[in-house]
């Protein structure tokens, strides 16, 4: 499992505690430091981060928890509190909180909690900019390094991601993290030897926590090794029985040997065992990628509204906006135009009449446009959409967010290929985003238009074989991309 693109920053273990002024200040000498007034709060902090550290955040929780209650002005506690929790909501609540202490802590806190806030808000280089001054303020911190190659990560350039886990390693060896963003790195560039090697190593390291597991079995699933990848995703599952992701590997798995509903009855072991509402909703959702693999939209929608009644018993109105936008897609998918429209709507009403950050909000108007740009283009309106289509690229460019710009030519492809403008389609998709399967299925589409049949044919055989995990976007063309390369 890889961490989040807005993961932690995690901080290197304390060995000395110096009392100033009432603060405790914890860190080896080049170490970003961690601020708190309370001893025990540090001890409960470092044990919860522990645990992040080995992407198991539902156990972080209680000792975040206990920490900012032995300390209620811990503002990094509160951060990564924040990023523990089950809900988006929840989420938020704890990062406002992050925020409203961050003048009490050091300035690598204050660091990591600004690039948060920026990154929240789309702005993606702002948030790169304080990584990088996060990592020159504590160059010997290997926690900085591996944010820097997080932030890298996110924004698809792997090569200088692995640049700085391999610093991250080089500074302390027996650090974790890295090792696991190393081997997703690595994939992402199909170099699936040194991915394997990656993760290897990550086992060896931590071989009694279940993630290790998990990231080498979700590689062997992107291999097409099934049975094995389903091995590793079991022991990941001995170590811990409730690890969301493990579940969901094995499900996954399932489905891509068309087993759906051995598939869903791993998906009820998730749900069964469920530890909150999040756990629970993950369940649904992949319940939700099954049906759709099958091509049983109607059982698909049925499940997001399980799922969105649960964002709704916990207020969560990021999550309601998501499962709006999630129904758009599948309302697309089956051409029911009119209706997908009524839940972008509903998706923007939600989100506009909340009390979430105003940078959240910004956020959500460029989706709005990207949203109903596609409906137009799929509704046949193409000069609507294009003028749509260029006032997004337009903000995002502004923003200058490398994903929604490769966001933005994913729309402008979408609409060339429905006017038959094969070239500007492969033009278009050449820069946008290479980890989503669908991209792949449409280059499938403008190089057969075009007549560049062999090409089509082996961008066709990788559609298929894309193996992505619990992804919707593969849900919706692996079967398509199936039948259209058994006919080529």
């Amino acid at each position: 499992m890889t961490a989040r693109t807005l993961s932690r920053l995690f901080i290197f273990p304390a060995i000395l505690i110096i009392a100033l002024s009432g603060t405790v200040l914890s860190g080896d000498e080049g170490k970003i430091p961690i601020t708190t007034s309370s001893e025990k709060a540090l001890h409960y902090y470092l044990q919860g981060r522990d645990l992040a550290d080995r992407l198991q955040g539902q156990e972080s929780l209680k000792y975040f928890e206990m920490a900012v209650e032995k300390d209620p002005e811990f503002a990094i506690a509160y951060w990564d509190l924040a990023f523990a929790q089950p809900t988006n909501i929840g989420f938020f609540k704890m990062f406002d909180k992050a925020k409203a202490f961050a003048d009490k802590a050091s300035k690598g806190e204050q660091l990591m909690i600004k690039a948060t806030e920026v990154g929240i808000g789309g702005h993606a280089e702002e948030q790169l900019n304080y990584v990088k001054e996060l990592v020159a303020a504590y160059p010997n911190d290997e926690r900085a390094h591996n944010q820097l190659g997080t932030n890298y990560f996110g924004r698809q350039d792997y090569a200088m991601a692995i640049e700085e886990y391999n610093k991250a390693i080089e500074i302390n060896p027996e650090f974790s993290p890295p090792y696991n963003q190393l081997g997703y790195a690595h994939r992402f560039l199909e170099n699936y030897e040194l991915a394997e090697e990656a993760f290897k190593q990550y086992i060896k390291l931590i071989p009694d926590s279940p993630n290790p597991y998990d990231s080498y079995a979700e590689l062997l699933m992107k291999m097409g090794r099934h049975e094995e990848s389903i091995a590793q995703y079991k022991k990941a599952l001995e170590i811990s029985p409730n690890f969301v992701m493990s579940h969901i590997g094995i499900a996954t798995n399932l489905t891509y040997m068309n087993m759906h509903e051995k598939a869903r009855d791993q998906l009820q072991v998730l749900y069964d065992g469920a530890r909150d509402n999040g756990e629970r909703r993950a369940a649904h959702f992949a319940r939700v990628v099954s049906y759709v693999d099958e091509n049983r939209m109607d059982k698909a929608l049925e499940e997001l509204k399980l799922q969105y009644a649960l964002a709704e018993e916990d207020k969560d109105i990021p999550s309601m906006a998501g499962d709006h936008l999630t129904m758009v897609n599948i309302l697309i998918e089956t051409g029911e135009y009119d209706q997908a429209a009524t839940h972008i709507d509903k998706a923007e009403k939600l989100i506009q009449d909340s009390d979430l950050p105003e940078a959240v909000k910004e956020n959500a108007k460029r989706f709005y446009v990207y949203n109903t740009a596609r409906i137009d283009a799929m509704k046949g309106d193409i000069p609507q959409a294009k003028e749509k289509a260029e006032k997004y690229r337009s903000m995002v460019e502004k923003l200058n967010n490398p994903a929604q710009i490769r966001l933005a030519h994913e729309l402008a492809a979408v609409i060339a290929l429905e006017e038959k403008d094969y070239d500007t389609a492969i033009e278009e998709l050449n820069k946008s985003n290479k980890q989503n399967p669908y991209n792949c299925y449409r280059m499938v589409l403008a190089l057969d238009g075009k007549g560049e049949k062999e090409k089509a044919k082996q961008m066709c055989h990788k559609a298929c074989n894309f193996n992505a995990l619990n992804s919707l976007n593969y849900a919706f063309i692996r079967n398509k991309a199936e039948t259209m390369l058994a006919s080529m």
